[in-house]
């Protein structure tokens, strides 16, 4: 298991955040495909936005965790 000592507060302090800065990826993401008039980010999978559009929540929110973790469990 990665963190078993995670609490409920600290559970609420990484999934609220990290929720919310997935959303801004996706937003920020679909700005981008909009600002240069594509539909899709690649075509490796096509129909499905490409790979950008697959991992774009985790381009902010996978820093946020990353970050917590460290400051929390007291690494960082």
């Amino acid at each position: 298991m990665y963190l078993p000592e995670l609490s409920w507060l600290d559970c609420v302090r990484l999934s609220v955040p990290a929720n919310l800065l997935g959303q801004v990826g996706d937003l920020c993401e679909s700005m981008l495909k909009r600002a240069v008039g594509v539909k899709d980010a690649g075509a490796l999978l096509p129909g499905h936005g490409g790979m950008l559009d697959r991992v774009d929540a985790l381009l902010f929110s996978a820093p946020y965790i990353w970050v917590y973790t460290q400051y929390v469990f007291g690494k960082l």
